[in-house]
């Protein structure tokens, strides 16, 4: 008998594309032979749609959901990745793929992951977190990059290198937030490392992939082809322990399940973290799927291992 899964996209925020995108490859890669798969949306609006995205509201999709084996939720970002899709199949006693609602809460506000981070001995970019009420106090003295606490994809994310451009940096990110980061611009390569509990438990840490751009890597760059991701990360003994150990330290600490991608930053003192994906891009050609086929794992088979890996 095939094990049913639903898979959900979509999502209220600002990285429904990204999160659709990613859902529509996932159920397309799940083998059918022995999944049955049922597609689910969240629109922008909050709407939860069919599989032929007919408005089915929260009480139709819990129906749906109650007909299923597994959940695997692809929402990133705010009311997804955040825990909020955990916590409703924790309610519903539906077993899911990735992490649980504290984890997902966590690494998805950027201030609490640095607290968690620094406390395991982890290196951070110093910065400070900003409210409304605190931003006219802030004084531009030196090059820092302003970004939501909880947004992801990169969006509202700014580099600030002269005073003139902190108010719009600032702007930017309180469209999408009502707290802010402000931190030390860090000079360094770009390293992503991913990172995948097993069903077993064991942890799986596949060859890292650093990102080559001019510039800083934000939305345009992630998704407009322009970026160069190298994989693998062309690093020596040290430092690919490094960046492996801090990722597995950060990914235990926060609780994590299923799979996450980790961001650094590799300076010459070491790696500094820059922040935890707990449902990162999907889509075969996402960074934590190539960086597992640069391992010898399927995409097909990382999913796979994901399903088997649901947790309650």
């Amino acid at each position: 008998m095939r094990t049913r899964v639903a898979v959900i996209g979509g999502g209220e925020n600002c990285e429904h594309d990204v999160s659709v995108a990613s859902a529509a490859s996932v159920a397309a890669a799940l083998d059918p032979a022995t999944y049955d798969v049922v597609p689910l949306t969240i629109g922008r609006d909050g709407a939860w749609r069919d599989r032929g995205l007919r408005p089915i509201g929260l009480s139709g999709a819990a129906q749906v959901l109650r007909g299923c084996d597994v959940v695997f939720p692809v929402v990133h970002g705010p009311r997804g990745e955040d825990g909020a899709l955990a916590a409703l199949c924790e309610l519903a006693g539906l077993p899911y793929v990735g992490s649980g609602v504290r984890p997902g809460a966590l690494a998805m506000d950027k201030w609490a992951t640095k607290l968690v981070a620094q406390a395991v001995g982890i290196a951070t970019a110093p910065g400070a977190l900003v409210t409304r009420a605190t931003a006219s106090h802030l004084r531009w003295t030196h090059p820092v990059v302003v970004k939501p606490v909880a947004a992801g994809s990169s969006q509202g994310v700014s580099r600030v290198d002269v005073p003139e451009a902190l108010a719009p940096a600032l702007d930017a990110a309180f469209a999408l937030d009502d707290r802010i980061l402000v931190e030390d611009l860090v000079a360094g390569r770009e390293v992503d490392v991913a990172v995948l509990r097993r069903a077993d438990g064991t942890l799986f840490v596949p060859p890292a992939l650093e990102i080559v751009t001019d510039g800083i890597f934000d939305y345009d760059a992630k998704y407009g082809g322009n970026a160069d991701f190298r994989i693998p990360a062309a690093l020596d003994e040290t430092d690919a322990k490094a960046l492996q150990n801090a990722a597995t330290g950060v990914f235990e600490a926060l609780g994590c399940a299923g799979v996450a991608r980790v961001d650094f930053f590799l300076t010459e003192a070491g790696p500094v973290l820059n922040e935890v994906n707990t449902m990162p891009g999907m889509t075969e050609h996402s960074q934590a799927p190539r960086m597992f086929a640069a391992a010898g794992m399927t995409y097909p088979d990382l999913l796979d291992e994901l399903v088997r890996g649901a947790h309650r």
